[in-house]
């Protein structure tokens, strides 16, 4: 019987696999899979023969050298702390940096005899420690065999022998597992595995062969030691200070920057390469994609965390994320820069918290915010879509980056805010400051998106009954318009604009904008002349429930009167710029003489703002007007951050390393309400770890004080700080300043 033409009817598809998916692992790809974690090491063994056991065994080796002991010398009065930097770490391990001498003793059963006795001291990090990964590095004193690190004998007397070591300028940072290991005969014997020989290696900015060198020993006081942090907030034209304890050499905040990468998976063997790190540390700070550090919170709802304005230091929050391996809640931008910065410094990655006013988000890399007026001149808010934040914070830490061309190294911006994805994940950086001034937007990494942070124009379009829209007004200079970070060594504030732009309106700036445009940032072309009529907003210092007067000046420079249909909001906003209510609004006309000036005069009550108050109680006035002669459009904006009551710090006197003090903080609640659920919090570098305390209730016009005993772990100049926050007040905090004696 023929089959042809028949049909082959399919078999059945294979049964669907029930229960879990199986584990991927890279067993297939590699003998070894990719070591990234550092917290666990494989242990090497005692002894490895180098033959086979004759009938007897291995004959006794007691004829051959053997390891008594080994010192570390790592106590912080001893030369390896001191000539490294680290004898801040409050750690019972060495800490070293690489590209520098460091010292070891070794004591023997015998005097050690160069000219017959063979060891080597031998480092491990990583759990496939291999030598040509660089993750097995043995060092042999008496240069047998040159290895990526150097070894030499600095002295050789009775039994003991003191060696010098020098880490590699490019090996990984990290955790290392020290061994002493010696040569016989029949194999190679070594001490076993001792968790006190445990030590960790860091960037080294004092050394020319490190990629994070900075040749200023101010600036390295500065970016890797100072713990006492100020970070600007508050508006460009009101500047506010807050007090932050980096505390990069607290006891296991180290540790939890290292468990911050193995979260990450980040290999090993690129733990040496400060953009790698950078980059890798960028995402992981923020919980977005991996359920790293910090979790962001803008909505005013902290109920189930911590206030981002209750914060007082890094600790806490590193502390708790390496322990209880769950994102900490909650962060804004500068509780995100403030961590980033103590992960840096305590790494040895030279950095700073910078902090940019008018920042431009979420304008797609077009340079442009574009601002929605009605035909009448009122702001179109259903339309009006990006926003201007009063101030945003991110890091700059400093590096080499061969990966760009000659002179794009030093400064490099790094932000863990989760803004916009970078390469799939939320992160920002490492973008040359130097590529951003001059317009290389190409250059990685997200040099693009800090230019139009700095550099964006501010569009205002009048939108026709019809839809169209025409551009109306262009501000050129609104957006990036001081950038500010701590003076090294002092108090002050720096002003670094310079180096993220040319001045407004000069032949480098049109060059620079020419340059980025070539690499896809447009800017607005159009240039609306401008109105013949000036509105002025005063500045204005205002405490939280204070009755004020908001005076609006208009200023003709024409020979004609005018006539202005004005609007005037005013608007409760959080620092992003974000609208959370209106509170207040005027449509006032008035009539200006030729070159003459009105004053509009509004009168604003407490109680219209003060139930609609967010945790930074910014309030945000915005006057437009279109002028009925010539149609051109008039506008102004002013930001007015509302002061808040302040905390007192007292702090007894005569302070001596580890003898009591005390501390007192007080405060008064000057509303005539009652503060529900309050939080306060206090710490010092060098003085206090972290300590809060709760009140249920704290009555109208009644005081708290808070008397808390401590004794200084260090002699120096350090400073005591706290906040109080709660849901109807946040941002309250006060500091005081204690010179410790020996």
């Amino acid at each position: 019987m023929s089959n042809q033409g028949a049909t082959v009817a399919p078999s059945s598809a294979p049964p669907i696999p029930s229960g879990p998916p199986p584990k991927v692992t890279s067993s297939g790809r590699s003998t070894d899979p990719i070591a990234t974690t550092n917290s666990d090491s494989t242990d090497i063994p005692e002894f490895e023969p180098f033959g086979m056991p004759g009938p007897r065994g291995y004959p006794p080796m007691t004829e051959f050298l053997d390891i008594f002991d080994v010192d570390m010398m790592k106590r912080p009065e001893e030369i390896n702390k001191k000539q490294h930097h680290t004898d801040l770490y409050n750690s019972v391990d060495l800490i070293v940096r690489r590209g520098q001498e460091f010292q070891v003793k070794a004591t023997f059963n015998r005097p050690y005899n160069p000219a017959k006795d063979k060891f080597a001291v031998e480092f491990v990090i990583g759990t496939s420690p291999h030598y040509s990964k660089g993750t097995y590095i043995p060092v042999f004193p008496n240069k047998e065999r040159l290895t990526t690190w150097d070894g030499r004998i600095i002295n050789n007397s009775g039994n003991s022998v003191t060696i010098g070591v020098t880490a590699a300028a490019t090996c990984m940072v990290g955790k290392y597992h020290m061994y002493v290991a010696v040569m016989t005969p029949f194999g190679i014997r070594r001490t076993r595995r001792d968790d006190s020989r445990d030590l960790y290696v860091l960037f080294n900015p004092w050394v020319k062969e490190d990629a994070v060198f900075l040749d200023d020993e101010t600036e390295r006081q500065e970016c890797v030691i100072n713990e006492i942090g100020i970070i600007y907030h508050g508006a460009f034209d009101d500047i506010s200070e807050r007090n932050w304890n980096y505390g990069q050499f607290n006891y296991g905040v180290l540790d939890a920057c290292l468990y911050i990468m193995d979260r990450a998976q980040m290999p090993i063997t690129n733990r040496g390469d400060p953009i790698k790190v950078t980059r890798k540390a960028s995402a992981m700070l923020n919980s977005r994609d991996d359920d790293g550090v910090l979790v962001g919170n803008w909505s005013g709802d902290y109920t189930y965390g911590v206030a981002p304005t209750s914060w007082t230091g890094s600790t806490d929050i590193l502390i708790s994320y390496s322990r209880s391996k769950m994102p900490v809640c909650y962060a804004q931008c500068w509780v995100y820069a403030a961590v980033f910065n103590t992960f840096l410094r305590c790494l040895g990655i030279p950095s700073r918290v910078v902090t940019n006013y008018y920042s431009a988000h979420d304008n797609d890399g077009n340079l442009k915010t574009d601002i929605i007026l009605e035909e009448s001149g009122r702001i179109d808010r259903a339309r009006t879509k990006d926003s201007i934040w009063n101030y945003h914070c991110w890091n700059e830490c400093y590096m080499s980056r061969p990966d760009l061309p000659q002179g794009f190294g030093g400064w490099q911006v790094v932000d863990a805010t989760p803004q916009e994805t970078s390469d799939g994940m939320y992160r920002c950086g490492p973008a040359s400051v130097m590529a951003i001034k001059h317009g290389q937007t190409c250059f990685p990494y997200d040099a693009a998106f800090v230019f139009a942070e700095v550099n964006s124009d501010v569009v205002f379009y009048s939108r026709s009954r019809e839809g169209t829209m025409e551009p109306v007004k262009v501000n050129h200079s609104h957006v990036g318009r001081m950038v500010l970070t701590k003076t090294p060594g002092d108090t002050t504030r720096r002003d670094i604009t310079d180096q993220y732009k040319f001045p407004e309106g000069s032949a480098e700036e049109r060059t620079v904008l020419e340059k980025a445009e070539e690499y896809g940032c447009h800017r607005e072309k159009s240039d609306p002349p401008p109105a013949d009529v000036d509105l002025v907003l005063p500045s204005l210092e205002i405490s939280i429930g204070d009755d004020f007067e908001l005076s609006l000046e208009f200023v003709n420079k024409s020979d004609e009167r005018r006539i202005v249909d004005a609007y005037v909001s005013g608007s409760v906003v959080y620092y992003t710029g974000v609208t959370a209510a209106e509170f207040l609004f005027r449509d006032p006309m008035v009539t200006i003489g030729p070159k003459a000036s009105v004053k509009e005069l509004v009168v604003v009550e407490s109680k219209r703002y003060m139930k609609h108050l967010v945790e930074q109680a910014n309030l945000n006035f915005i006057a437009t007007g279109k002028v009925r002669e010539t149609g051109q459009i008039v506008s102004v904006m002013k930001v007015v951050p509302l002061r808040n009551p302040k905390l007192s710090i007292t702090l007894s006197e005569g302070g001596r390393v580890s003898e009591e003090m005390t501390v007192t903080v007080e405060f008064t609640n000057p509303f005539s309400f009652n503060l529900e659920g309050v939080y306060v919090r206090m710490e010092g570098p060098g003085l206090m770890l972290p300590k809060v305390k709760y009140y249920s209730v704290i009555p109208g016009g009644s005081s708290l004080v808070w008397v808390e005993y401590f004794s200084p772990l260090r002699a120096g100049n350090s400073r005591m700080f706290a906040t109080l926050d709660c849901p109807a007040l946040r941002q309250v905090h006060g500091q005081a300043s204690v010179t410790i004696q020996p």
